[in-house]
């Protein structure tokens, strides 16, 4: 199930809480990820163990965080947010690099970004 919320919606933190500030998320990912205002998060719920298995975050066409655990979740919450916005150029964590690919996200390396990428709409 892929949930949609912004930092007002009732249950965000129950669902993204343990996302902000996680030593993990950040050493894997090499981005902090924060709630800041008019972000728009789409996180994948996994209904029979309730758990989060991927958040992606958008704001103004822009995708500026992703986190997974999961590659089908993933996968599934990027073409989802394809199919609703027109994605702009958006630096990206680079570990997820071939399911942006393989959604179809234009990709480019970024020259003095060792852990991000550029993507974009359609290839």
């Amino acid at each position: 199930m892929i949930l949609k919320m912004t930092n007002k919606d009732r249950d965000f933190y129950t669902y993204l809480g343990k996302l902000f500030g996680s030593r993990i998320v950040q050493s894997e990912t090499k981005d902090r990820f924060y709630d800041d205002n008019n972000k728009i998060w789409y996180v994948y719920l996994e209904i029979k163990s309730n758990k989060c298995l991927a958040y992606v975050s958008i704001y103004n066409n822009v995708i500026k965080n992703v986190y997974s655990y999961n590659e089908p979740a993933l996968t599934e919450l990027l073409m989802e947010i394809k199919k609703n916005y027109n994605i702009q150029p958006s630096i990206v964590t680079k570990i997820y690099q071939d399911i942006y690919e393989k959604c179809g996200f234009f990709v480019n390396d970024l020259e003095n970004y060792k852990h991000f990428i550029m993507i974009r709409g359609e290839k």
